[in-house]
């Protein structure tokens, strides 16, 4: 911890990591600034009565940046733009070309796969907007609006969105550290003193025998802090060897080193894909269950009631979350490519040939790892329902699991950028 605080230190002296710094912190503030200005004609009473009803709200929280507990014009948070990134990488996966444009033509390639997912997130976040604030207004927290202040309402909650999406670009490029998680990061933490405040009221209401209680969460969550940091840092050792090569009277190469695996390399990107494949059926079947059609009205209930189970629910997510970070480690550690660059710089992992037997031996490894990172992501994920279920459906730490794994996830990743500024400026 000193350590980190002294390189900070020094982050803050240099004038570049400074102004870095100083337009992250602005950005931020920015985009908290926005979401605390709510569109026209809410009706809080039915607003905070459905934030209550419903663990989907409480996950659509975390994207909003809080937006939604005041309906704000950044309801839609990340939402889209992440959505969009899914399409695309699934899309990366099923046709060659993208796949050469990722692991090929490097940051020219990623940067139009970025481009299409710039545009795609356009209309999938008008068509969020149009759908939620339909929804809405079936359940009366906008209950007067008209067609003309509808589509009104959604461009401006679309455009909000795609301005986020905008906000985190520029954060990635001029700033430090990922934009759209920082934005998703700001949004749990500005969200921090109310639940705090939550339960502090919960605990003065039900007198001393709640105390015991949350202090064992205050512990879980401890618990689970510490062994977040030991997994996203652990990693497996690779040891590669590389050839000697006589040129003239000189020896050249035989040096060793290692090749590291790290055991979570999807870091807390599952956690987020996978929430938003749960919200975007969740918004559907609340739509379809206030229509007035009454099939498709019954449908809606039948779907949400199913979605809605807590057991039904957690299932879906730790299997999301397991298959998202097997999907995202597979887009992004190509072990053939890998095995190739070894056998052309001359390297070679010992007692396994070049070529397609190290390009096995290392997706064995990765394959083997992987089970364990997602199993443990997976586990994360799903505490708040297992703390929720002893806690007699208590909803104050509902999404405990999940925030905590996205705050100590952004902040290990943010200190790893700052200490890389600073040791390069050093250098």
């Amino acid at each position: 911890m000193q350590n980190f605080l002294e390189k900070f230190a020094r982050a803050l002296k240099d004038p570049v990591l400074r102004r870095r710094i100083g337009f992250t912190a602005l950005m931020l503030v920015l985009f908290r600034l926005l979401s605390t200005i709510p569109v026209p004609g809410v009706d809080l009473a039915n607003l905070s009565k459905l934030l209550s009803s419903s663990q989907f709200f409480g996950f659509l929280n975390i994207f909003s940046g809080g937006g939604l507990s005041n309906l704000s014009i950044m309801m839609l948070g990340v939402g889209p733009f992440i959505t969009a990134s899914i399409v695309i990488q699934l899309l990366t996966m099923m046709y060659p070309k993208w796949k050469a444009l990722m692991h090929e033509e490097g940051d020219a390639g990623r940067l139009k796969l970025s481009q299409y997912s710039r545009l795609i997130s356009v209309p999938l976040a008008f068509i969020s907007a149009v759908g939620f604030i339909m929804l809405l207004q079936s359940q009366n927290v906008l209950p007067h609006l008209t067609t003309s202040s509808l589509l009104i309402n959604a461009v401006v909650v679309s455009a909000g969105s795609v301005f986020l999406m905008w906000l985190g670009e520029l954060i990635s490029e001029f700033g430090i550290g990922n934009g759209v998680s920082l934005l998703i990061f700001a949004g749990i933490i500005a969200r921090l003193p109310s639940s705090t405040g939550q339960a502090y009221q919960k605990i003065l209401a039900g007198g001393a025998g709640a105390i015991p209680m949350y202090i064992a969460i205050v512990v879980v969550a401890v618990i689970v802090v510490a062994a977040v940091v030991y997994v996203t840092e652990a990693e497996r050792s690779v040891p590669v060897t590389y050839a000697k090569q006589v040129r003239g009277n000189k020896v050249y190469g035989g040096a060793s080193t290692y090749l590291p695996l790290r055991l979570n390399q999807a870091g807390v990107i599952p956690i987020i894909f996978a929430l938003s494949i749960l919200l975007f059926p969740q918004i559907i079947t609340n739509f379809m269950a206030h229509m007035s059609n009454p099939t498709i009205s019954s449908y809606g209930i039948a779907l949400t009631g199913f979605l809605n189970d807590p057991w039904i629910y957690g299932g879906l997510y730790f299997l999301l979350v397991v298959a998202f970070t097997y999907f995202y480690t597979a887009v992004t550690f190509d072990p053939k490519m890998i095995s190739e660059n070894l056998q052309r710089s001359g390297a070679f992992i010992p007692g396994v040939r070049p070529g397609e037997h190290t390009m096995e031996y290392l997706a064995a490894i990765v394959t083997r790892i992987t089970l364990v990172g997602a199993v443990f992501l997976g586990i994360v994920a799903v505490l708040p329902l297992i703390i929720q279920a002893f806690n007699n459906g208590d909803r104050t730490v509902a999404v405990g699991g999940t925030a905590l794994l996205i705050v100590v996830s952004v902040v290990l990743d943010l200190l790893k950028k700052i200490d890389a500024q600073v040791a390069m400026r050093e250098y």
